[in-house]
């Protein structure tokens, strides 16, 4: 089996935990599942090399994991400057920049207290995500970001729009 292939299988497993995350209420619940997929996630970019979007997930899941306990303002600003740092020392042209772009703001997102504005700014890091998927040749990890997109907006949707317009 391909190294490829195999990366793409890690990706098929951590779309699970990534279409569960949102149809959570909890905060924590949703950062665990996050976590859980981050790992694979990061395994994912080491098997096809692509080392920024690998040291990014590898922060991302440590991030993910602390920001179950904390939502501080100095962690965010920690795991964000660790985020660029990784891609500083890891450049290697724009599929670097979208993943950052997409690592900072899921790290805002990730340390919001507030679960609502964790999944608008999830969507715009998971667009940068996208993006950088595509053009690094993963096609499971775009399915996995669409997929991540739309459950999130079917929870946004369950959780807050329905409610007011029950109402």
């Amino acid at each position: 089996m391909s190294l490829f292939l195999i990366s793409q299988l890690f990706v098929a497993v951590a779309i699970c935990c990534d279409f569960m995350s949102f149809q959570f209420r909890e905060r924590a619940k949703i950062v665990t599942c996050l976590f859980c997929a981050g790992i694979l996630i990061s395994l994912h970019f080491a098997l096809l090399g692509q080392w920024t979007a690998t040291s990014l997930m590898g922060i991302a899941t440590i991030r993910y994991f602390v920001s179950i306990f904390s939502s501080s303002a100095k962690l965010k600003y920690l795991f964000c400057f660790t985020s660029v740092f990784a891609t500083v020392l890891t450049y290697a042209g724009v599929a670097s920049m979208l993943s950052c772009l997409g690592s900072v703001f899921q790290t805002v997102a990730a340390f919001n207290s507030n679960d609502q504005r964790l999944r608008q700014l999830m969507i715009v890091g998971t667009c940068f995500w996208l993006v950088h998927n595509y053009l690094v040749g993963s096609p499971t990890a775009v399915l996995m970001e669409v997929l991540f997109i739309t459950s999130n907006l079917i929870g946004y949707y369950r959780h807050y729009y329905r409610k007011t317009s029950v109402a």
